[in-house]
C-alpha cells in the first residue's frame, strides 16, 4: 500500500484531503499488532494445527474476518485498511480475540451446518471446544 505524501504547495484544500485521507489508512502498526495478537491466541487456544494467512485490505461491512478451510486446516484473517468513523475506537487487539475465537468454534459451526453432521460429529467438536477452554481457563 503506497503512502500518500503531502502536497507541496499548502493549498488549504488539498491539506485537508491529505489529513483526511491519512486518518482513514488504518497504521500498518496496528496490523501488526493484530497480527501479533492473534497468534498470541491461537497459541492459547491450542488452535496451532491451522496455517494461518493475514490480509490488510478494504473491507465492506466488516471492521475483520476470518475464512476458514477446516479440511486442509487453513484460515483467512482479514484486517479492514480503510477506518470508518465507527470504527474508529475499536481495539484492533479485541479484534484480534473475537477473530481467534471463530477459529476455536469454526469446526462446531461448520458441521453445525451440514444438514447431514451425524450426533456423535457434533459431540466431539462440542467435547474439542470444552476441553480447549477448559485448559484455557484453569
Amino acid at each position: 500500500m503506497g503512502v500518500c505524501q503531502p502536497p507541496q504547495r499548502l493549498d488549504k484544500n488539498l491539506v485537508l484531503w491529505y489529513n483526511v485521507r491519512m486518518s482513514k489508512l488504518r497504521r500498518d502498526s496496528d496490523f501488526e499488532v493484530f497480527q501479533k495478537e492473534f497468534k498470541m491466541w491461537q497459541g492459547k487456544l491450542g488452535l496451532l494445527g491451522y496455517k494461518v494467512y493475514f490480509k490488510h485490505e478494504p473491507l465492506k461491512g466488516a471492521y475483520a474476518d476470518i475464512s476458514i478451510d477446516q479440511g486442509s486446516m487453513i484460515a483467512v484473517v482479514r484486517l479492514d485498511s480503510v477506518v470508518s468513523d465507527e470504527d474508529q475506537h475499536r481495539d484492533v487487539r479485541q479484534s484480534a480475540k473475537h477473530e481467534a475465537l471463530h477459529l476455536l468454534t469454526g469446526r462446531l459451526e461448520q458441521n453445525g451446518r451440514y444438514r447431514y453432521a451425524t450426533e456423535c460429529e457434533l459431540s466431539e467438536a462440542a467435547e474439542e471446544l470444552v476441553i480447549k477452554l477448559e485448559q484455557l481457563i484453569s
